[in-house]
């Protein structure tokens, strides 16, 4: 039998039987449904971590040089933030011979950042800021164009001007219902000008990076944001390509580990963060919760195949005159066994088929009902379609092979 005209029959079957064709079909839907639930919520969640949010804190081919991590994902020892505490601090003497071994294109900046109570005019109270004192390619590596006004001018980050640059959210509380270019902000007591307001990032698990001031490292509250003199807190550099990023990374090791007279047995006591780095952890947990997405459903399946092979059982039984007859027409063994595989094979299959739809719908509702994100993995839809012929293939071995033995007499005289 040709395997067009099996499946044509093994629809057939489905059409005829609805009822019991439904709950054959129940256990590789939920198995393959939440296949596909599961993985999609943690590819989403995956992207989410990779774009959203170090995607935002970490510039496209850049590293961050810290004296330790600034993006902790998981759980941290206390023997490791003993030893973070122990690390030297990055200092502006470093800044010079950093950027001196640096390739040809290579971008870098340099300063330190914390919250602020900040002050105006016109806001009622003051506000918690993020505050980033920077000085070289800071807004070129971030990729950062202003909405309204203008960027620092090279002077004004040489000469360290009293000038600032507001993020959306910093600007709509500390001017609120006012354009801010030109008006005054206050920061340890001093006066910073507003120059621009800068376009908007977006929010992360419902944290704002739009809620920061950007001043010139040189002016005054550098030394709010860094108490002990010629400490800054990261040096961020920006590669042309991934290739030249791990040489650059190679270049500032070697550059750092001087400087602090590392041995060459002795660990670095100094941090290099990637946003591969960064995302270690979340990449480690993200590999067993896809596995659990994929072997938790095939405990729903387990359970379909059972049910797919005992109905096949029953088709054998209610079919044996059909299968005497054929026998008696010539076919042959291998023409019954492939008549009940591609049954079976066809029933999970289109259970399959049904799982995926109602996998992406559930993931898409998740996605719109909670604040966990979606993204559908083409692989995980190529999975449950094998998963789903597999089931089937594998079920209904046992009661192809035993249709294919019937005696066609003894089968002719079942009633």
């Amino acid at each position: 039998m040709r395997w067009f005209e099996a499946v044509r029959l093994a629809l057939s079957q489905i059409r005829a039987q609805k009822l019991k064709s439904a709950f054959t079909l129940l256990g590789v839907m939920i198995g393959v449904m939440f296949l596909i639930a599961v993985v999609s919520i943690v590819e989403g969640m995956g992207d989410y971590m990779e774009k959203e949010l170090v995607g935002k804190l970490i510039a496209i081919n850049s590293f961050e040089l810290r004296h330790r991590p600034n993006i902790n994902i998981g759980d941290v020892d206390e023997a490791t933030w003993e030893e973070y505490r122990r690390r030297p601090r990055l200092l502006e003497s470093d800044v010079e011979p950093v950027a001196a071994v640096l390739p040809a294109g290579v971008r870098w900046s340099m300063g330190s950042d914390d919250q602020l109570r900040v002050t105006s005019a016109f806001a009622g109270k003051p506000r918690s800021v993020r505050v980033s004192a920077i000085d070289g390619d800071y807004f070129e590596i971030k990729n950062q164009t202003v909405t309204k006004g203008r960027l620092f001018a090279p002077q004004e980050l040489v000469r360290g001007d009293n000038v600032v640059v507001l993020g959306p959210d910093a600007a709509d509380r500390l001017f609120p219902d006012l354009d801010p270019l030109g008006r005054e902000v206050r920061m340890g007591g001093q006066p910073y000008t507003v120059v621009g307001v800068a376009e908007a990032k977006g929010k992360s698990f419902g944290i704002s990076f739009d809620n920061y001031i950007v001043a010139p490292f040189r002016s005054p509250v550098h030394r709010l944001l860094n108490r002990r003199p010629g400490v800054i807190d990261a040096m961020t550099i920006q590669a042309m390509s991934p290739q030249q990023l791990t040489e650059t990374q190679e270049a500032v090791r070697a550059v750092m580990r001087a400087r602090h007279q590392l041995r060459p047995g002795q660990k670095d006591d100094f941090e290099l963060q990637t946003p591969e780095s960064a995302l270690a952890f979340w990449t480690k947990i993200k590999g067993y919760l896809v596995m659990a997405g994929v072997v938790l459903p095939a405990v729903g399946l387990v359970v379909g195949a059972i049910v797919i092979m005992n109905i096949m059982l029953v088709a054998v039984a209610e079919r044996t005159r059909e299968i005497g007859i054929r026998k008696a027409l010539g076919a042959k063994r291998r023409d019954i066994l492939g008549q009940f595989l591609v049954e079976a094979s066809t029933l999970s299959t289109v259970g399959a088929i049904i799982g995926i739809g109602l996998g992406l719908t559930l993931a898409k509702v998740i996605a719109a009902t909670t604040p966990l994100p979606a993204s559908v993995a083409p692989w995980s839809i190529v999975v449950g379609v094998f998963l789903g012929a597999g089931v089937g293939i594998i079920s209904g071995v046992y009661p192809a092979s035993r249709a294919s033995r019937l005696d066609p007499i003894a089968a002719l005289r079942q009633e």
